[in-house]
């Protein structure tokens, strides 16, 4: 089936998509032992689908997972593949991937971090430090990274890309969720220069650009009942490579929205790169408005592709997100 125009979502929940990804998922478990008993497809959304893949074989009743990206997300099976050689330990190897259409096919694991209990400080700590080790293991190799097809944000890039969003949502019709009012738009063209700043303040600040997941919690990790087994990380549509502080912005904001008090969390994070570039709580505090600053760009640009192949209603209820998180130059809160 050659590349659709349609909508994603609408593509992906046709009978001809699903009879398609069916037979792919057949043929990447041939030789397993295994026969595939039945998939149903939980959820669609304008940037991903997933089916779970129930099968059978001498081993009794087992599960695996299909996901299917949009085309700004499409690198994720490649990206995992490649994480998976680079840190084998820390994620698990596709059991089968085709990048060009954006597929891949993984085992279940189990329960996520997340499913075994309501996720405390003690929890987060252990997703925070285990990224922060893998970012330190990614740091110098965005030639692998980025090889995967990962979108390059570090900070040298923002400025570019903050005109080019900038010129996009200027352009947007009237009425659309992130069309901004004129005294917005004002505010926004003036902004440039602040988003230069932080991009120079990232680039001079002695940490180096490395792997930013996007959407980094508990619920995005895997977890056995033993704790010493480690975790393993999943569900990287949303990576970019980027300055390493931009990770611990979406957990800070959820552990503040659900009441859990991040800074113990923050200090495992600068403990874990003190070798590389040790700050004072000011220069933190520095440090981390300026990231706030590039990740508002590196986020609404992630939302820009996520959005690309929405229908209007999609567009009607997520739309909105490419402005307000680009609106946070400005210093307006959001973080989802």
């Amino acid at each position: 089936m050659g590349e659709s125009n349609a909508p994603f979502s609408v593509e992906v929940s046709s009978e001809a998509w699903r009879a398609e990804a069916d037979r792919w998922i057949a043929e990447s478990l041939a030789g397993r032992d295994v026969v595939v008993v039945g998939t149903r497809q939980p959820r669609v959304r304008p940037w991903s689908t997933q089916l779970v893949v129930e099968v059978a074989g001498p081993s009794g009743a087992a599960r695996y997972w299909f996901k299917a990206n949009c085309r700004a997300q499409s690198f994720e099976p490649a990206l995992q593949a490649r994480l998976a050689t680079l840190l084998p330990g820390d994620v698990d190897a596709p059991i089968a991937a085709d990048p060009s259409r954006g597929w891949m096919l993984t085992a279940d694991r189990g329960a996520t971090l997340a499913d075994r209990h309501d996720p405390a400080a003690e929890d987060w700590s252990r997703v925070i430090d285990e990224w922060a080790r893998v970012q330190r293991s990614l740091a110098g190799r965005s030639a692998e990274v980025l090889g995967a097809g990962v979108p390059d944000c570090s900070p040298g890039t923002v400025p570019a890309r903050f005109a080019e969003l900038l010129g996009l949502v200027l352009a947007l019709p009237t009425g659309h969720p992130s069309a901004p009012d004129a005294a917005t738009a004002a505010s926004l063209v003036a902004a440039a220069d602040r988003v230069a700043l932080a991009a120079e303040a990232l680039d001079e600040g002695g940490l180096p650009a490395t792997l930013q997941h996007g959407d980094l919690h508990p619920g995005n990790v895997f977890a056995s009942d033993d704790a010493s087994d480690g975790l393993r990380l999943f569900d990287f549509g949303d990576a970019q490579w980027a300055h390493p502080v931009e990770a611990l912005l979406v957990p800070r904001a959820v552990m503040e929205y659900r009441g859990i008090d991040p800074e113990p969390v923050v200090a495992g994070f600068r403990e874990a790169w003190a070798d590389v570039a040790r700050f004072d709580d000011a220069e933190w505090a520095r440090l981390v408005a300026a990231a706030e600053t590039t990740h508002a760009v590196n986020r609404a640009h992630t939302w820009w592709g996520c959005l690309a192949q929405a229908t209007d209603d999609e567009t009607a209820e997520w739309g909105e997100a490419v402005l307000r998180h680009l609106s946070r130059v400005l210093g307006r809160s959001g973080d989802s």
